[in-house]
């Protein structure tokens, strides 16, 4: 291996990568133990402690999602792999938690067809931007958006009150920041 290959190599062995790796890593792990509850290695747990461990999954795996963006931008270990890794971890995440909903009955399978729908047309769209070499920035609705879409996720995860209607509040949120993508692309 020549020594620019190990320079390469070391240089996305860094902990941003790493952690946006194991949130790859705890998105099926969440959804086994939201949608596999007939399995024999669950027998006899009460499945409110299903939705206890799925729920502390998928919040140790957004908590990774903030410190692997915040540590790759303060010691500036922001790569390549990086910039494919977490929005791949991000989105297997919010898909492992949404499939998972819908088995369990907890969301509207309307709501959710809304805000995938927007997430595979924006990623497309983003593609596309960087392509013509064009920037494809977060906007702050979009870094809001994904908040309000992790706190629906938990609340729904875990069956607490409100969670349907903050679900409504992330399609809205989902839906206006996606509009943001487009009228910034076409400003361009």
């Amino acid at each position: 291996m020549s020594n620019q290959q190990t320079q390469i190599k070391n240089k996305n062995l860094n902990l941003p990568n790493l952690l946006a790796f194991f949130r790859i890593l705890l998105a099926p792990l969440m959804l086994w133990f939201m949608i596999d509850r007939g399995n024999s290695f669950f027998e006899g747990w009460d499945p409110s402690w299903l939705d206890y461990f799925a729920g502390l999954i998928f919040v140790i795996a957004s908590v990774t999602d903030f410190f692997d963006g915040f540590i790759a931008r303060t010691w500036n270990q922001m790569t390549k792999l990086g910039s494919i890794l977490d929005p791949l971890a991000d989105k297997m995440l919010v898909l492992a938690g949404f499939i998972g909903l819908i088995v369990l009955d907890r969301a509207s399978a309307f709501a959710i067809f809304l805000i995938l729908s927007r997430e595979f047309f924006i990623t497309g769209l983003r593609v596309v931007a960087v392509s013509e070499g064009r920037d494809v920035s977060s906007t702050m609705a979009g870094k809001v958006k994904t908040v309000v879409q992790m706190i629906a996720i938990g609340f729904l995860i875990i069956d607490w009150p409100f969670g349907a209607e903050l679900l409504w509040l992330a399609v809205f949120l989902t839906l206006y920041s996606g509009y943001e993508y487009l009228r910034d692309y076409f400003r361009q």
